[in-house]
């Protein structure tokens, strides 16, 4: 059962939010250099922008976007984070330096690494054994995947067995774009309750797949992939942001009147319900408590009301924002190493050649 958003709380108070999923990896490519060539296809914006950045990340350039990209969710008043990453040419400890650097900032976060073929099986095994490792070590997590049109069908399978054998379950987009519409059937026998099942905008209203379906309006809107319709499924439906951001009262007025756009009768209760879904994902953000600088954080006041945030947070009963401003880091310095790092990744990426890697 979800949790009310305002129970045993004040009127201008919310537990914890919860981003279901994330790429934080993505905080520092704001201002990055425009791609090669103009993307024409959801295909190319991956081919031309996502996988390119991706291959220029280093740890360094991890830590810090993870930093950045914890503090802006903190200040947004979101205390746990769904995180799925990829960085294939740093693979090893990478889970590591994003868990680490949320827990300084403080707010939680749950980890995956997206395996793939599209660099070889060799790149597919560091996938899998990043994911291991990082669930062995007592790392919070899921089994990451990048998406079924990426991946063989032994590493589907792979991914899928090591997710239960850890316990937990795969974090994986699924029918995103066009490419990805045989997911359905390459999936069908792997994905269980646990399964995180990422946009699903091509998904059939009775595709099967088992799992929480997470809604990212925002990013579905930005790579004109069109709309997932969530209400029409029977899985749980959480919000997510794709990794612009993690401000998710934000995510959920997006959500609300894109609904809104396709159906008069979609009310601000649906769009909140796919908010709340978070908390059962990340149980502990229930027991976060927020005070906004609005006095009735009601969801039919909040979705026409923008410009709400976050005054004071404390997580897990001690202060991690007091007055808008973090306690447990220098908010400045981070956004001073952020920069300096955005600056390193922006320049790896000029001079990176295209083509870089390949679809399998």
């Amino acid at each position: 059962m979800a949790v009310s958003p305002v129970a045993a709380l004040a009127s201008n108070q919310t537990p914890g939010l919860v981003c279901a999923h994330h790429h934080l990896y993505s905080a520092l490519a704001r201002g990055m250099p425009a791609p090669p060539a103009d993307p024409t296809s959801f295909l190319e914006v991956l081919e031309l922008v996502w996988w390119r950045l991706d291959q220029a990340l280093d740890l360094d350039m991890i830590e810090w976007s993870a930093k950045l990209g914890a503090l802006e969710a903190l200040e947004a008043g979101t205390t746990s984070i769904i995180d799925h990453h990829e960085s294939p040419r740093s693979i090893e400890g990478s889970l590591d330096t994003i868990a680490r650097a949320c827990a300084e900032v403080g707010v939680r976060v749950e980890c995956a690494y997206g395996v793939t073929d599209r660099h070889g099986p060799e790149g597919a095994q560091s996938g899998l054994a990043e994911n291991d490792d990082f669930l062995s070590s007592g790392g919070r997590g899921r089994v990451g995947v990048h998406a079924a049109f990426t991946c063989s069908d032994e590493t589907l399978a792979t991914a899928a067995d090591l997710a239960l054998e850890h316990g937990v379950g795969v974090h994986i987009h699924v029918a995103e774009g066009p490419d990805d519409r045989e997911a359905v059937q390459r999936l069908a026998e792997l994905s269980t309750d646990d399964w995180l099942i990422v946009h699903g905008v091509n998904l059939p209203s009775d595709h099967g797949l088992r799992g929480t379906i997470v809604h990212n309006p925002r990013s579905n809107m930005n790579n004109s992939v069109g709309y997932s319709a969530p209400a029409r499924f029977s899985n749980p439906v959480a919000l997510g942001t794709d990794g612009i951001g993690a401000d998710m009262l934000e995510e959920f007025r997006l959500a609300f009147v894109r609904a809104r756009e396709a159906d008069l009768a979609a009310t601000p209760d649906d769009s909140w319900g796919w908010l709340s879904t978070g908390w059962d994902l990340f149980p502990e953000a229930a027991t976060d408590r927020v005070t906004w600088s609005y006095e009735d954080m009601d969801p039919w006041h909040l979705v026409y009301t923008p410009t709400i945030g976050a005054v004071d947070i404390d997580i897990d009963g001690e202060p991690a924002l007091a007055d808008g401003r973090p306690t447990r880091v220098d908010a400045d310095e981070i956004r001073a190493k952020a920069r300096e790092q955005a600056r390193r990744l922006h320049s790896a990426l000029a001079d990176m050649p295209y083509p870089v890697g390949a679809r399998p």
